[in-house]
């Protein structure tokens, strides 16, 4: 069994969402002074590599808490987006044949994550298009994973995609993932485990991706 990290480093310095402020992270003990040392975080709940809920856009969806802790650990599938450019078509997930209807997650390669702490990473991404977005919400996928700051463009304020993926209540996006290109094209165990806390919209994920040795 191999182990991949999937999941940015929540830092002060990190890149976040244009709007929001950055975290921080400030030591509220230090074993010099209290004899242990604890730190004091302050962050919004997407941050970094994040988990969105449909409680993220709609005043009566679900929240990440109230999610059966199994919508987080499933059968993922990495599709290479690296060519694609604009929107990400269905022709993108037909060419994975029958490991697309195996897979739980659907993770979109980009490339985007190689950009991460540049101002290019958040604009001219690829996003999905709204009729892949509309056979994924369809057919039931736990969720998708994307290694870009959004799942819509930045500068659509009315985040269609986001709302075509959450309204059902049974879909999840991961945000901000990193490492995508070293998984391959395989089914693999993929784990996002979101930050538990009461109304969760969103929270911070340790992402993962569990592949045979």
């Amino acid at each position: 069994m191999h182990i991949l990290d999937l999941t940015h480093t929540i830092r002060s310095d990190m890149p976040v969402f244009p709007g929001t402020q950055p975290p921080a992270l400030s030591p509220a003990n230090t074993i010099a002074q209290d004899g242990f040392a604890e730190t004091l975080l302050s962050f919004y709940s997407h941050t970094g590599t994040h988990m969105d809920a449909p409680a993220h856009l709609f005043s009566q969806g679900i929240p990440l808490d109230a999610f059966p802790s199994g919508q987080f650990l499933g059968k993922g599938l990495v599709l290479d987006c690296t060519k694609e450019s604009g929107f990400i078509g269905m022709d993108v997930l037909q060419r994975a044949g029958r490991a697309l209807d195996a897979a739980e997650f659907l993770l979109f390669y980009t490339g985007w994550s190689k950009r991460w702490g540049s101002a290019a990473y958040y604009e001219g991404f690829p996003c999905i298009d709204a009729t892949v977005a509309a056979y994924i919400a369809a057919c039931g996928k736990k969720g998708i994973g994307l290694d870009t700051i959004s799942a819509d463009p930045v500068t659509d304020g009315a985040l269609p995609i986001h709302r075509q993926l959450l309204s059902g209540g049974k879909t999840i996006i991961v945000e901000n993932l990193t490492n995508l290109d070293q998984i391959g094209s395989g089914l693999f165990t993929f784990c996002a485990l979101p930050l538990k806390f009461v109304h969760a919209d969103g929270a911070p994920v340790r992402a993962l991706a569990i592949l045979d040795a």
